[in-house]
């Protein structure tokens, strides 16, 4: 049986470690160490420090967010 698709933010996490050079656990922790704050502002400074596109940062933030429960 073939395991289902992935979907959701997580959908984009290969894409975002080849893109951006940095393991998806790097980017994890970058919002880790942020937190807690507002989604737009992690979502901010993932575009504004390292240069992220907002789909992308987007994503890392809110696979984040879910993972924290």
């Amino acid at each position: 049986m073939a395991s289902e698709p992935v979907k959701g933010p997580a959908s984009y996490l290969p894409s975002i470690e080849r893109k951006y050079g940095r393991p998806i656990a790097e980017w994890l922790q970058i919002i880790r160490d942020r937190h807690p704050s507002k989604q737009m502002e992690l979502v901010a400074m993932l575009k504004d420090e390292h240069g992220m596109g907002h789909g992308h940062a987007n994503a890392v933030v809110a696979h984040t967010l879910v993972e924290k429960g």
